[in-house]
């Protein structure tokens, strides 16, 4: 058996992390070393500086560390001109790990394809810091199951993840236009396919289901070939089907607990983790990962992050793994008071255990926003009227 074989097998046959079942303690316990880690935080647009100062907060209760603010996105744009400047892509190259809360907005909306726009910062990062697999974990909290458009008894037992190519695909394609045609490319090598793969089968526990168009698309079929010769020669433990894209959005909603570990491409990932992650009944509850090298491990624990994989394996030559929330940046609640920073305390929580190493200090925070949600926090996207300050301070009184 090969050594990912091996550990295809023990991720296939890993039990689920149940809740901290310890006593809150008078003070909060330190979980992180001594030497303090380096984390860049990038609030961007939007709420993003509200959910950010919150997520500080709950860092601090648990830990020392030093953070390195910097703009990113349209703050970028107004400051420097640009989404992503020099600097701020060294500083995160340097960072123990990134910490972005959101970018983007109306302000910055244009069909000028000279004019430089938030999410440019976005995909620029992603690429400089050679972040391949996004990991978007979703698992309805039981205290929110009214909260899904879906029926309770439909979306009851769905604890899936959604495996996304990052950095190819046809945003990253070559585009432009001549007259009154437009272009964007597509393409897809056997070695970006290998890599995703290979993290979709690490990360499964029952199987995994790879996603594409191969009735329609050259790429599709290339993504399906290898995909499958991947499993056949290294992972043929672990369980292999394929769906097409359009069948596969509507499983999400007929039935989302079939699924385990769901990978796919750009595109069709960017789609479907969003439609995914609205069986919780809102995208301000869930967390994701962007990783490379060998510094993936599927995301685990309570609160709506799921349980799939283990620890983090050893870093490799990529940078430090980028971790954000998986809503937008809500313009028009910024500045009100209203942001649900639950998915931002989410992504924290998945920072900890696969950027910083931390299991214990992860799991203690996840343990925590399950139990605020246990006593009934409800922001307004919830149905609820409870502050990003009651938020905060709900998480922080149980760790």
């Amino acid at each position: 058996m090969s050594a990912r074989q091996d550990s295809a097998a023990r991720h296939h046959a890993a039990p689920r992390r149940e809740l901290l079942s310890q006593p809150r303690a008078e003070h909060c316990p330190r979980y992180l070393p001594p030497v303090p880690a380096r984390i860049v935080t990038l609030p961007g647009d939007g709420i993003g500086p509200e959910i950010m100062a919150a997520a500080i907060r709950v860092l601090d209760a648990l830990g020392d560390f030093e953070y390195d603010e910097k703009l990113l996105g349209g703050a970028s744009i107004d400051v420097h001109g640009t989404a992503l400047t020099d600097d701020t892509l060294e500083a995160c190259k340097r960072a123990d790990a990134v910490l972005l809360a959101a970018v983007g907005g109306p302000k910055w909306d244009t069909t000028d394809p000279s004019a430089p726009r938030p999410e440019q910062g976005l995909l620029g990062l992603r690429k400089g810091l050679g972040l391949f697999a996004n990991l978007r974990p979703v698992r309805p909290s039981p205290a929110l199951l009214h909260a899904s458009p879906l029926k309770p008894e439909r979306i009851q037992g769905t604890d899936l993840l959604v495996v996304r190519e990052l950095t190819g695909g046809i945003y990253f394609g070559e585009s432009g236009r001549d007259g009154d045609t437009a272009h964007d490319d597509c393409a897809y090598s056997v070695g970006e396919v290998e890599r995703i793969a290979r993290v979709a089968f690490e990360s499964a526990r029952t199987k995994v289901t790879s996603v594409d168009k191969a009735n329609v698309l050259e790429t599709s079929r290339l993504w399906r070939e290898v995909v499958t010769r991947v499993h056949e020669e290294e992972f043929p433990g672990v369980p292999l089907e394929h769906l097409l894209v359009d069948n596969a959005a509507m499983q999400l909603v007929s039935a989302p607990s079939s699924f385990d570990v769901i990978v796919t491409e750009n595109l069709f990932g960017d789609i479907l983790s969003d439609e995914a992650a609205m069986l919780t009944g809102s995208l301000g509850m869930l967390p994701s990962a962007s990783v490379g090298g060998d510094t993936h491990g599927g995301p685990a624990g309570p609160s709506g992050t799921s349980t799939h994989g283990g620890p983090a394996g050893p870093s490799g030559t990529s940078g430090p793994g980028l971790f954000e929330p998986v809503h937008g940046s809500a313009p028009d609640i910024a500045g009100t008071g209203k942001a649900n920073p639950l998915a931002m305390f989410g992504s924290v929580a998945l920072m900890l255990r696969h950027g910083l190493g931390s299991e214990d200090a992860s799991a203690a925070l996840d343990s925590a926003i399950d139990r605020a949600l246990q006593d009934g926090i409800r922001t307004a996207d919830l149905g609820g009227s409870h502050t990003t300050e009651d938020a905060t301070a709900a998480v922080l009184a149980h760790l």
